[in-house]
């Protein structure tokens, strides 16, 4: 027996998810980070169900373009979850980095355009989210930066590999290093989204561009975004090579500083690990002055 085309859109219309949103109405998939409490900040179920949302649009080509947003007023996304982030390891930590590289992947070869509905705040991981999606639109309350090296963390999972092709190699390096923000309206005037709108029309102005993609050639659409994507994918070695970094930043003693200092509402202590590391130098330095390198039988002898 055929089956019926309208049981299987209502099927897709309605998937249950615990940490997201999902919605297809008029064409366009609407995906909603479910977590305002923690401003958005996603865990391991958040990227899986994002990634699954986004992956059933192949399931009805009627689908013009997919919507990523936070819910509430306050965030698109903060980034990673602090009470997730700080059970990761050198052991464990794939299981967070090929959820976050799943996700990213999924985004880069879905073949419709992915919008980044931005409000709020867009901070760390939640900003590579965003910077994974095709087209940026943000209300004007939107504040997006990379936090990593006031928590550290290491934004290795696309701000490394996009932000120099999107703003330019020096103001990427500020961005990541000095962990500077970017009003919508400065982000705009950099390039690294497309539109700032009052936020009370963010919906609105999004939409619209639904509408337009809704009116174009999806295979024109499907065809350009993958030629658009042909420099940037060759950097999927820079992605491993970021992984790998990133799985010995989990655990570290700073990485874990980073965290609970911004869940204590305090400065981080960086500082003790560079003098720490000083202390562990310059003994070593002197060790190898005093012959310590060498067997005890061969040292010089001190008078």
């Amino acid at each position: 027996m055929a089956k019926n085309p309208k049981a299987r859109k209502a099927k897709q219309s309605t998937r249950a998810y615990g940490d997201i949103l999902y919605e297809v109405k008029d064409q366009v998939a609407w995906v909603t980070i479910n977590r305002p409490r923690v401003l958005n900040a996603f865990r391991e179920q958040t990227l899986d169900e994002i990634t699954d949302a986004l992956r059933s649009t192949r399931e009805d080509p009627s689908i013009a373009c997919a919507v990523v947003t936070g819910a509430g007023e306050k965030a698109f996304s903060a980034g990673g979850d602090f009470y997730a982030m700080k059970r990761l390891n050198w052991i464990n930590g794939a299981m967070w980095n090929d959820r976050m590289q799943g996700l990213a992947m999924t985004i880069r070869g879905l073949p419709i355009p992915a919008i980044a509905m931005v409000n709020g705040w867009c901070m760390g991981g939640g900003h590579e989210l965003a910077l994974w999606c095709d087209l940026v639109i943000a209300s004007d309350n939107a504040v997006l930066g990379q936090t990593g090296a006031r928590v550290g963390a290491c934004p290795t999972v696309g701000a490394t590999q996009y932000l120099p092709r999107i703003i330019g190699e020096r103001l990427a390096r500020e961005m990541i290093f000095c962990a500077r923000r970017f009003s919508a309206k400065e982000a705009v005037e950099i390039g690294l989204i497309n539109k700032c709108v009052p936020q009370s029309e963010l919906r609105k102005e999004t939409l619209a561009w639904c509408e337009t993609i809704k009116g174009h050639s999806p295979q024109t659409l499907r065809m350009t975004k993958k030629s658009l994507n042909f420099e940037s994918d060759l950097l999927y070695a820079s992605w491993q090579h970021g992984m790998e970094l990133l799985a010995h930043v989990w655990g570290s003693e700073e990485s874990l500083e980073g965290m609970e200092a911004f869940l204590q509402g305090r400065k981080p202590d960086f500082q003790k690990f560079r003098l720490r590391n000083k202390r562990e130098l310059d003994d070593y330095l002197a060790g190898c002055a005093k012959d310590l390198n060498a067997p005890p039988s061969m040292r010089r002898k001190t008078p």
